[in-house]
């Protein structure tokens, strides 16, 4: 399986920060509809982005052989060394000519795309949990702006000016400038939207500007993935004018668009919110959203049965709305009840297969949980800084601001589902499940207080490297072994890329956390440092091959993909126990660095696996981990810490302590 998160920017994380200040627009633009106004068409270099390579066989073979040397015994490792030699010169020969044969037939995509569908849209395990990834906001800098409906209604114009800038191609492309002081510039950006689409690409590169495929984007709104029997659908219908909030599990409707494509008032939309909240209906005895959370075929043969019930059109307007708002009836307590209730929530008031929810609890807390099928976390970490800043640098309404006087009890629809006795029982079925799972999930946080990036960056080592390092010492001092782990990187720097996967756990790793977990004493600090410094620099190099698509794991899965597409026995290879173990990844990993997201994570991918999601900081480190009964989660940070303890006792030339 595959890391639910996959947040990691290219390269680094360095591409998804907040965009250049806005600029005027020429007349005919209203005010106040426009998130930005970028003088250089969104999809200004989407034609001219270069293709992601696939990788030569024998370097997939090369690394695909460094990754398992840590995991396997020497017997093991012989015997997989004997089943890659005979592929890279048999059957996986054929195989890659086919793919390069495939690619070149196919230049308007990349050879990972539809692959990468196939896998999500296929799967049929309930996609909470599973699949599904939450981010939260920060809280507004300004207090009395986190008032649940103020900030409902600031999220929700900050988002509609988004999507509006974006289909207006006003938004500012998605660029990693390496060297900001010459390409992030006004005349740089005059001059580059001159150049053609089919060229300006290279333009850009001249300056040391990379722009990333936005091929996802369009999928933020209006978007929902519909369960079929066997392969789910992407469905997106731009035309719908309407928003959808959930609160207490009943489902409201109401225009934010009008039929000129303008965004209502801000005072409008804060008072059909008001009046949604202001319903004292109780909670519906058949939520219908626990049918979202269940089994794809089972939801899949539920929904055929609410449509042929006359629920239809009703479905329609859900499936098609702009997103989905949550309101939520609680405050946040904690960290931990913030990443339960965005993680998954009670199962009634989450529609989990709209391209996101936006979640607001009643304490104004702020997170976005998004189906991952549709595209990876770059677009939607990019939603959530331009929202985030737009809503509190530019907010549509203030604490004062008195709702529009309008009849919201004619401009909101209630839906109203019809319901018979299969569909009660399945929602039934649905939540005993539901709540079965929920009840065996763990989730704890640290924040380690003692430095971050600015402390290691003195060190001379990279800030990922070492909390990835922190983690597989942790887990060798919790459970004594050396095991699978996946970390993301995204490969958006070329057309209709994805993911790549760094394989952290490495031979540098494994020796360095032996040193440090079981012998510390054996070893001086000096050397201890050495060692870190050795991980940092392979690290490096891990996420440079697979940011350049260099990786070994997408190419092995599309060969794979092709085998079965083509009918041919699969090869000895993928039968081989050391490749299903490599591919069960006890340790899943995501990064992010962002000025708007306060906290975010996933389940883990495996049953007795963690789910780890982390940040360094300026000064500090933060780790919201995931377990599920078999595993401990507290444990774990707690091995963390102490391993960053260490390691931080190491570079400032202290003795470890056992």
């Amino acid at each position: 399986m595959v890391a639910r998160l996959l947040l990691r920017a290219w390269p680094r994380g360095l591409a998804v920060g907040l965009a250049a200040p806005c600029r005027t627009l020429s007349a005919g633009f209203e005010p106040g509809q426009y998130l930005q106004r970028s003088i250089v068409p969104t999809m200004h270099f989407q034609d001219s982005l270069p293709r992601l390579p696939i990788p030569k066989l024998e370097d997939t073979m090369r690394r695909y052989l460094s990754a398992q040397k840590p995991l396997l015994d020497d017997g093991q490792f012989r015997k997989t060394e004997e089943l890659c030699k005979n592929f890279e010169n048999g059957i996986g020969k054929k195989l890659h000519e086919q793919l390069v044969a495939q690619d070149k037939r196919n230049k308007h995509t990349s050879y990972i795309s539809g692959p990468w569908f196939d896998m999500y849209l296929t799967a049929r395990d309930p996609i909470v949990l599973n699949f599904n990834p939450f981010m939260a906001f920060y809280p507004d800098p300004k207090s009395e702006y986190n008032d649940q409906l103020t900030r409902a209604t600031n999220l929700t114009v900050s988002a509609l000016r988004f999507l509006k800038a974006l289909r207006a191609g006003l938004l500012e492309p998605e660029v990693f400038h390496l060297n900001p002081a010459r390409s992030d510039t006004a005349t740089f950006k005059r001059l580059i939207r001159l150049v053609p689409s089919a060229l300006s690409w290279y333009g850009a590169y001249l300056v040391k500007a990379y722009p990333l495929d936005m091929s996802q984007y369009f999928r933020l709104f209006n978007s929902t993935r519909l369960p079929r029997p066997h392969r789910d659908e992407l469905f997106t219908d731009d035309k719908a004018r309407h928003l959808l909030v959930l609160r207490k599990g009943h489902f409201y409707v109401f225009d934010v668009l009008d039929q000129d494509g303008k965004i209502v008032s801000a005072s409008e939309i804060q008072a059909h919110l008001k009046y949604i909240l202001s319903d004292r209906s109780l909670a519906p005895e058949f939520p219908l959203a626990y049918l979202t959370s269940e089994d794809r075929d089972i939801w899949a043969g539920l929904r055929q049965k609410l449509v042929q019930g006359g629920n239809e059109e009703t479905l329609r307007r859900v499936d098609t709305a702009v997103f989905c708002l949550c309101l939520d009836d609680f405050p946040v307590k904690d960290p931990i009840h913030l990443s339960h209730s965005m993680l998954h929530g009670d199962g009634t008031n989450r529609w989990f297969d709209k391209s996101f929810n936006l979640i607001l609890a009643a304490d104004g807390t702020a997170a976005v949980h998004f189906e991952h099928a549709w595209g990876d976390g770059v677009a939607v970490l990019r939603f959530l800084n331009e929202v985030f800043k737009d809503s509190t640098q530019a907010p549509a309404v203030t604490p004062q601001s008195p709702p529009a006087r309008t009849d919201s009890s004619r401009a909101v629809q209630k839906l109203s589902f019809k319901l018979d006795d299969a569909v009660k029982a399945g929602i039934s079925a649905a939540k005993a499940k539901f709540d079965a799972t929920v009840k065996t999930l763990t989730i704890d946080c640290i924040q380690f207080q003692r430095g971050g990036k600015e402390f290691l960056k003195v060190q001379k080592v990279s800030p990922d490297s070492v909390a990835q390092l922190a983690f597989q010492m942790a887990f060798l001092r919790q459970y004594g072994q050396t095991v699978a782990t996946y970390e993301s990187c995204s490969t958006a720097a070329f057309k209709h890329g994805r993911t790549e996967t760094i394989r952290p756990a490495s031979v540098f790793t494994k020796r360095c956390s032996e040193a440090f977990v079981r012998e510390p004493s054996k070893h001086s600090a000096a050397a201890l440092r050495q060692m870190v410094a050795e991980c940092s620099e392979y690290h490096n190099q891990l996420t440079r091959e697979a940011a350049m698509g260099q990786g070994f794991d997408r190419h092995l899965f599309a060969l794979q993909y092709l085998a079965r597409a083509e009918g041919v026995a699969l090869p000895e290879l993928y039968l081989d126990p050391a490749y299903k173990q490599i591919n069960h990844n006890i340790l899943s990993t995501s990064t992010l660095s962002s000025p708007a997201v306060n906290l975010g994570g996933f389940a883990p991918v495996v049953p007795d696996g963690f789910g780890i999601g982390y940040a360094v900081h300026n000064n500090w480190i933060g780790c919201n981990v995931s377990a599920y009964q078999s595993r401990n989660a507290r444990e774990f940070l707690q091995c963390v810490e102490k391993a960053l303890e260490d390691m931080f006792d190491a570079f400032e030339g202290k003795a470890i302590k056992t």
